[in-house]
């Protein structure tokens, strides 16, 4: 089958023909429909995370946010068959550790991130096995497409899980969203959604007037306003949520820094190599008020089938951040294009 595989960091994924994936006794194949091209893609093959011994290994084959149709099934596996629709998350459980049962299969101690290490090939291919399968994948519902199941990715549940369920937004709450990346897009509908009002944050116009269609009240050009300020006088004293949707030491301070007393911030963006994952942080001030730091990634997968209701729907729309579909030979060009941040939304692979 064919597969993009990382050859050496920043330079062109090599398509190539590989073997074929077999299930597992626990594990099915899925036919990949759709598989979303994410920024965490592109720190991959930048090779970063090397700093925090993650750093993904030269012959990998990446992608990690797809969706498909099962195609083949471990001898183990009861509850899925061949045909069924399923949503794949990136971070798979084993779901038997202790995190797993108590419904958090998304930090599970014995758990695989797809795509990003040699146990579990990515998705920029013909077909990828998902391991322990009956606990990781969700079905589709009736009405679900293909490419909106591969956009709710890493970055929409992610977005989803920190805040729905890390920060339990609650209607009318204020939330700023540092960022306008398929992440911080995903950000803003989802908080829309929840009932929050939103601010967009940032240096492109393009972006922000995608924040303001999906459901964003008031927007700030980072480049031209102080955020901080723009922020409190949009929201009357400050967010109660903000959220670094992109991972740099600036945004990241702008977000804390712009929260009223007792405000939450929440970290869903990936350090660069600027940073190397350590940021200094104004903890004088987020003791003097109150102020709350989480950490977010990924979704539990037994709890997928809440977003997937939302989506059915039509609460949600993630497959409204679509604005690219690409082959599978473009993948490169398109985590080149991620380096001076020119895309915009979620580009997803439809031709394998």
């Amino acid at each position: 089958m064919r597969a993009a595989v990382l050859t050496a960091y920043g330079e062109p994924l090599e398509i190539r023909e590989v073997e074929p994936p077999e299930a597992t006794a626990h594990g099915v194949v899925v036919e990949v429909a759709a598989c979303g091209v994410c920024r965490s893609d592109w720190h991959a093959w930048q090779g970063h995370g090397e700093w925090a011994d993650d750093q993904v290994p030269i012959g990998q084959v990446l992608g990690h946010e797809p969706a498909g149709r099962v195609v083949e099934v471990g001898a183990d596996v009861e509850t899925l068959g061949v045909g069924d629709r399923v949503a794949v998350p990136f971070n798979l459980g084993d779901g038997t550790c202790h995190q797993c049962r108590n419904g958090h299969g998304n930090v599970c101690t014995d758990g695989y991130a797809l795509g990003f290490e040699p146990s579990v090939p990515g998705a920029f291919a013909e077909r990828v096995h998902v391991p322990h399968a009956e606990y990781n994948l969700t079905r589709l519902p009736a009405g679900v497409e293909m490419e909106a199941a591969a956009a709710l990715g890493c970055r929409y549940v992610t977005a989803f899980h920190a805040l729905a369920h890390r920060v339990s937004l609650s209607g009318g709450e204020w939330v700023a969203v540092h960022g306008c990346g398929g992440l911080g897009l995903a950000a803003v509908q989802i908080a829309t959604a929840l009932g929050g009002n939103v601010v967009a944050v940032d240096v492109r116009d393009a972006p922000l007037a995608m924040a303001s269609d999906l459901g964003a009240v008031a927007t700030v050009r980072a480049d031209r306003d102080t955020p901080t300020e723009a922020i409190e006088d949009a929201t009357d004293g400050g967010a109660h949520v903000s959220v670094d949707a992109l991972g740099r030491a600036e945004t990241c301070r702008n977000s804390l820094a712009c929260l009223r007393p007792r405000g939450t911030h929440v970290q869903l963006g990936l350090t660069t190599d600027a940073e190397r994952g350590q940021l200094s942080l104004p903890v004088d001030r987020m003791t003097r008020w109150d102020v709350s730091f989480l950490g977010s990634r990924g979704m539990p997968p037994s709890r997928y089938d809440e977003l997937l209701r939302m989506v059915q729907t039509g609460r949600l729309d993630p497959g409204a951040l679509v604005t690219n579909r690409v082959a599978l030979t473009e993948v490169s060009d398109r985590l080149a294009a991620m380096t001076d941040y020119g895309t915009d939304g979620i580009e997803v692979v439809t031709a394998f």
